[in-house]
């Protein structure tokens, strides 16, 4: 499996009060419980001042998985990939 990117598509997400790590995902009107976190990657540098630092997570739900970016001084999330074996409606 590889996750294709796409254009970001905003979502809303419910995450860990403690860690951060996401536990439920609002798409439209279709919630996604998070079923497994497979990976989190750090992006503190690779952003202009301007722009900031984003954390990626790699998440698996019933239906898909994902690739979930947390954009941290505008408190963001979107969508910026999906499973290339299953797609989302």
């Amino acid at each position: 499996m590889a996750i294709v990117r796409m254009e970001p598509v905003d979502v809303r997400v419910r995450a860990d009060w403690f860690d951060g790590t996401p536990r439920e995902i609002t798409w439209g009107r279709v919630r996604l419980p998070v079923k497994r976190l497979t990976a989190i990657r750090q992006e503190h540098s690779a952003y202009k001042v301007s722009v900031g630092p984003r954390t990626i997570f790699e998440v698996e739900t019933p239906g898909a998985r994902l690739a979930l970016s947390f954009q941290h001084w505008s408190r963001r999330w979107t969508v910026d990939g999906v499973d290339d074996e299953v797609g989302l409606a």
